[in-house]
């Protein structure tokens, strides 16, 4: 009896045994609740430069300083742009008072001497008629001569013609300037002050300010450098937005959407995800397999997807890996 006593055990634990592989390699397996994914942190930069050629002056900020909107970062030479300024300004005031004389038209006291004059060439055209009939009678009874009586009437032709000429300026004195010339002058202005507003412009963008609050993470030249316009003086790193660039797999496309939350979770605060939310999704594979797939190839396509950051902090560093943790709902496991 002791004997099979052993054997029983023995039985008994290899009856256990497979069981125990049975249950485990039958038994149904729980879905998945959420998907893990990987990817970088993906912060903008934007190389930061004068709009305008200039002497470089200021360099107001190192690396690693931070920088708020409309905060200065370097400045030019503004002597050049100054100088441009007051010659588009004193352009503008001449074309501007040009335009106000057309407007303003003749004064009254030109169009009166104007007056003047015809009233007198009217008096002085009756006198020399006058003078002319008489010379003209005259010579019928020969107490004057041809030369006399030609003389006469040529001096009231002259008077005559003297008089249509005084009539014809003081018309067009009463009518004022032609449109046109009035038209013209509106638009020499109109550029006059176009071209100060520019000047001004110019002369705004010899101060370099920052767009975005961020970090300064280049600087690229130093005082006394002479730039062209869009030279990179420093690159500046944005603190918003942050972004985090994943990829996931083909067969778990469907399983995420724009608009899903996720958790980001990063080496340095693992016990501290990261709240985001799923934006642009590449309708592109990143990873385009041969033309001839098979089916294991097509398991190897990888689509590019993005994660906006909505609780970002500084320990978000560009290029820092990051864990993706996707919830999965009951219909999409």
């Amino acid at each position: 009896m002791k004997r099979k006593l052993p054997l029983l055990l023995l039985l008994l634990l290899a009856a256990a045994a497979l069981a125990l592989w049975f249950w485990q390699t039958h038994r149904v397996q729980p879905a998945a609740t959420r998907l893990t994914l990987h990817g970088n942190v993906d912060i903008r930069e934007v190389n930061l430069g004068f709009r305008v050629a200039g002497r470089v002056t200021q360099v107001l900020k190192n690396e690693g300083d931070t920088v708020a909107p409309g905060e200065p970062i370097a400045t030019l030479d503004p002597a050049p742009a100054e100088q441009t300024v007051a010659q588009a300004s004193a352009a503008r005031d001449a074309a501007e008072a040009a335009l106000a004389l057309l407007l303003a038209g003749y004064r009254p006291e030109e169009i009166a001497q104007a007056r003047a004059t015809v009233s007198q060439l009217e008096a002085t055209l009756a006198n020399n008629r006058l003078i002319a009939q008489r010379a003209a009678e005259l010579l019928k009874s020969n107490a004057a001569t041809q030369q006399d009586s030609d003389n006469a009437a040529t001096a009231a032709t002259a008077t005559e013609k003297q008089l249509d000429s005084a009539r014809a300026n003081l018309a067009l004195m009463l009518a004022g300037n032609r449109p046109e010339d009035i038209a013209r002058a509106r638009a020499q202005a109109a550029q006059a002050r176009a071209a100060l507003e520019s000047a001004r412009i110019n002369l705004a963008d010899t101060t370099l300010t920052a767009p975005s609050p961020g970090a300064i993470l280049t600087r690229a030249l130093e005082p006394g450098a002479i730039v062209q316009p869009g030279a990179t003086i420093c690159t500046l790193s944005l603190d918003r937005p942050v972004w985090i660039r994943a990829y996931i797999d083909e067969p778990d496309l469907g399983k995420i959407s724009p608009g899903q939350r996720v958790e980001v979770i990063t080496d340095t605060r693992p016990g501290k995800p990261y709240e985001g939310v799923i934006g642009f999704i590449s309708p592109r594979a990143e990873f385009t397999p041969k033309t001839i797939q098979t089916e294991s190839l097509r398991t190897t396509l990888v689509y590019r997807f993005r994660v906006t950051i909505a609780d970002a902090d500084d320990m978000l560093r560009q290029g820092m890996p990051v864990t993706v943790r996707v919830p999965l709902s009951a219909t999409n496991r």
